[in-house]
């Protein structure tokens, strides 16, 4: 059985991007459906902020998620115009819980991921989401290498 639904993490850094057209490729081969999930991390008011803070925090939050949905839909286009299938998810919460959480809610086939998407301090601290989605993922995953989009293997 050859997979039917593949998940795609997208940053929007050049190695996610080079990770989507891998997908794209692969699933018109293959024919199958692609959900483009973009994690947003949590954002926390400041400790001991005045509640006057709340409402600027809310309007930040709701620009941003509709600046990123406005990204993915960008993205799904590109899977749209290849005659696919697919769909876009944006959640909250810590990046690599989200793709394990949506790999599993979906029921997916296949992970399609950049193994170096947007730096931080934090990854330096904690290690890069592909280390942390391998050897939890509930499914097979590809791992697209951080240059590979300069080999131009898709």
């Amino acid at each position: 059985m050859s997979a039917q639904h593949f998940l795609v993490p997208v940053d929007f850094s050049p190695c996610s991007d080079g990770a989507l057209a891998y997908a794209i490729t692969l699933a018109i081969q293959l024919q199958a459906r692609l959900t483009l999930l973009h994690v947003l991390p949590e954002l926390a008011l400041e400790v001991g902020a005045p509640p006057a803070a709340l409402p600027a925090h809310v309007r930040y939050l709701h620009a941003l998620e509709a600046k990123v949905q406005q990204e993915l839909d960008a993205h799904l286009t590109q899977v749209q115009e290849a005659d696919l299938q697919g769909d876009t998810a944006l959640v909250h919460g810590v990046p690599f819980q989200g793709i394990l959480d949506t790999a599993r809610d979906q029921h997916v086939d296949l992970i399609i991921m950049g193994t170096h998407g947007r730096t931080s301090a934090h990854q330096l601290l904690m290690g890069s989401v592909a280390q942390q989605v391998v050897p939890r993922a509930p499914c097979p995953i590809l791992l697209l290498p951080r240059h590979a989009e300069e080999n131009r293997w898709y």
